[in-house]
């Protein structure tokens, strides 16, 4: 299970993520909403562990947009915020439990066992587009004019960050922290692999798209025939 761990207080947030580690879950931690959707829009999540009082983006609003994204990934809001009509007003935004602090790391995997022993039949990502390209993230399946082929995981994620942001510079650091997550030691080396990747995936399946490397920056996908 791949869980995002949405949370400010460091203390909290280092605490939790080691813990569910240990248990065998991979995770990723984000410290702010407005991060926290970006990653959720271009990475496959199985759950979500939200605070509500985050810095930028509070996590009532971060759980509406979520929802209107249509994304039906489980969510348990993780919150001081303990009154009625607080944990009302995030289960109608969309929350599929609330779990008030302080709480025990025992009472949360508890819960966590419970949202994964539900049916996930429903739990489809959306296919994301863009020009002559489609992307299945649950098959993991690229295709364009030319066929289709499959792709890593890491391939995959990478791509999504693409495809949800065409013409845009996606700077290194951000690639990095996206794909690897903002904790693991990665050689810079690794993502120029993945790239090279990329576009031999783009080639084999003919499409008029492109990676194209902005020295010192990073990377764009581009219509190379505009």
């Amino acid at each position: 299970m791949r869980i995002l761990l949405i949370e400010d207080d460091l203390s909290l947030s280092y605490s939790l993520s080691f813990q569910l580690k240990k248990e065998g879950f991979l995770v990723d931690v984000c410290a702010n909403g407005g991060e926290a959707l970006s990653r959720i829009r271009e990475q496959a999540h199985d759950l979500l562990l939200l605070d509500w009082m985050l810095p930028d983006m509070d996590g009532l609003s971060l759980l509406k947009k979520v929802r209107q994204d249509e994304n039906p990934v489980p969510v348990i809001m993780l919150t001081a915020l303990g009154q009625l009509q607080d944990k009302i007003a995030g289960l109608d935004a969309g929350a599929d439990d609330y779990l008030v602090k302080p709480f025990a790391f025992e009472e949360l995997m508890a819960r966590i066992r419970s949202i994964a022993r539900r049916p996930r039949h429903w739990q489809k990502s959306a296919l994301l587009s863009c020009r002559d390209l489609s992307y299945d993230p649950d098959e993991r399946r690229l295709t364009g004019p030319g066929g289709s082929c499959s792709l890593s995981r890491r391939e995959g994620s990478l791509l999504a960050c693409f495809l949800q942001n065409e013409n845009q510079v996606l700077t290194r650091a951000a690639l990095l922290a996206r794909v690897w997550g903002p904790d693991d030691a990665v050689e810079d080396g690794n993502l120029d692999n993945y790239i090279h990747f990329l576009r031999r995936r783009l080639k084999a399946v003919d499409s008029r798209l492109s990676l194209r490397t902005v020295r010192g920056i990073g990377y764009r996908l581009e219509n190379c025939h505009e």
